[in-house]
This record gives C-alpha cells, sequence and structure tokens, in this order.
C-alpha cells in the first residue's frame, strides 16, 4: 500500500480501498455439504470487511469498499463511479506477463478509461 499511495496519493487525491471477493460457484449437490455456500459466502464478505477496515484504519484510508462479483467486471464499474484517474491493483510476481500480473491485474486493462498501475506485493 506504501507504494500504491506514493505513485497516486497526494493532498488532492480521493483514495478508495476496495477487495472484489469471486463468488463460491455453485455446483449441484453442494447443498449436501455440512456448510452452506451462502453462508461460507457471507463468512468470507465479513471477514474482508474486517480486514480491508483495519488495513484502511493502518494507512488512514476512510473510503472503503468489498464487492462480489467478477474482479475485472467490479473495478471498471467502481472506477466508472468515482471517475478515478487511476486504478491500482497489486500483483504477485512470477515469470511471464500472465504469470506476473494475473488475470485479476490483466483483465481490468480492458475497457477501463484511466490509468491502470501494478504494484509488485511480493
Amino acid at each position: 500500500m506504501d507504494r500504491a499511495l506514493e505513485l497516486v496519493g497526494n493532498d488532492h487525491s480521493k483514495v478508495v480501498l476496495a477487495h472484489v471477493v469471486e463468488p463460491i460457484p455453485k455446483i449441484w449437490g453442494m447443498e449436501s455439504y455440512a456448510t452452506n455456500p451462502d453462508d461460507l459466502q457471507d463468512k468470507i464478505l465479513e471477514k474482508t470487511k474486517e480486514m480491508l477496515n483495519e488495513l484502511g484504519d493502518k494507512i488512514g484510508i476512510t473510503e472503503r469498499r468489498v464487492m462480489l462479483g467478477g474482479p475485472a467486471s467490479k473495478i471498471r464499474e467502481l472506477q466508472a463511479g468515482y471517475e478515478a484517474d487511476a486504478i491500482v491493483i497489486g500483483s504477485h510476481g512470477h515469470s511471464g506477463w500472465k504469470l506476473m500480473l494475473g488475470s485479476t491485474a490483466i483483465n481490468p486493462l480492458h475497457g477501463a478509461t484511466c490509468d491502470v498501475l501494478t504494484v509488485y506485493v511480493g
């Protein structure tokens, strides 16, 4: 987060801390398992909100969003809603473009109407 804020954050910037949770796929027969997939999804969303709130408190970002859906479409939706000038996405480095950026970092590039920056998070 420090690097992301260094690249785009300044006194005139509004920074929104966001995380997209992908839906748990509903597979026929899952209802026979002990955990209801909808309950599990709710728990994941709640835990994600807690973690995002902790991070936001730590780095001083008050605007936070947890969204459920496909990361690329939700990131673009968020960008359009805030009329963002930049999107910063954390990336885990491996090798090769797709491995380095991953589909979550690459897909928002398609259809984005602002700069998309990737920041190595290790």
